[in-house]
């Protein structure tokens, strides 16, 4: 078995895809199936933080339109983030392999906040680590946050998971024609406007010469290809 490409990474998880078939809430086969990848994924000796988005919940936006604040929409969000970490942990350790959620937000009886010193703690310890809360901040993604986090626990690059195989030129669900790419820059993904991650985390990421590897989390063993170097997906680098 081939050697994987990264020692660490983050790994960003749509809050949606953790609701399976449904529109709303959790799925526990999805949940028990991307628990299994990512200890699979470990296995390899990539040291792997999650943060997952909170969209099967919550999405912050969507409440604000709705007559909310803005910032009371994204906090309720970002709870919802925390028990999207919390059931991906106790499915992680369901299956035997160690996990720990941190919190951008202090709530000690629920989890250890977020530092930095605690995350490498932990990663050490050969821990898969869950990172919720977002950034503690309204009006900043989750993808936003796992370029930050990346940054600050020295990961080698943001494993992107979606329901595509990489970046393309436009919906490829609505449109045949559209073009995936093997490789884009950090400027190329910014100007062509793809919303594949927000223009924040990618400029972001062009500021602290992280990689952002794009790629589908339908397939099992997905994390591990991509991990491995032979997995199918868009590269957004340089």
């Amino acid at each position: 078995m081939a050697d994987p490409v990264y020692r660490r990474v983050v790994i960003k998880l749509s809050g949606e895809y953790l609701a399976g078939s449904h529109s709303f809430g959790l799925d526990h086969p999805t949940i028990d199936r991307i628990a299994a990848d990512l200890i699979r994924a470990h296995e390899l000796g990539t040291d792997i933080a999650v943060v997952v988005g909170g969209g099967n919940m919550v999405r912050g936006m969507d409440v604000s339109v709705r007559g909310m604040s803005r910032p009371t929409g994204d906090t309720m969000g970002m709870l919802a983030t925390m028990m999207n970490c919390l059931a991906l942990e106790a499915a992680i350790e369901g299956k035997g392999a160690p996990a720990k959620t941190l919190s951008a937000f202090v709530m000690p009886e629920i989890s250890e906040l977020f530092t930095r010193s605690a995350a490498h703690k932990y990663l050490a310890e050969g821990r898969i680590v869950l990172l919720g809360g977002g950034t503690g901040n309204p009006f900043f993604t989750t993808d936003t946050t796992a370029v930050l986090r990346a940054a600050e626990i020295d990961a080698q690059a943001v494993l992107k998971a979606t329901n595509v195989d990489g970046v393309y030129s436009a919906d490829p669900k609505k449109d045949p024609n559209a073009k995936r790419f093997e490789r884009l820059t950090h400027t190329q993904a910014i100007e062509g406007g793809y919303k594949v991650m927000d223009a924040t985390a990618f400029a972001l990421a062009r500021e602290t010469s992280l990689p952002i590897i794009v790629f589908s989390i339908a397939e099992p063993g997905s994390i591990g290809a991509v991990l491995r170097g032979t997995g199918r997906g868009t590269v957004v680098a340089g």
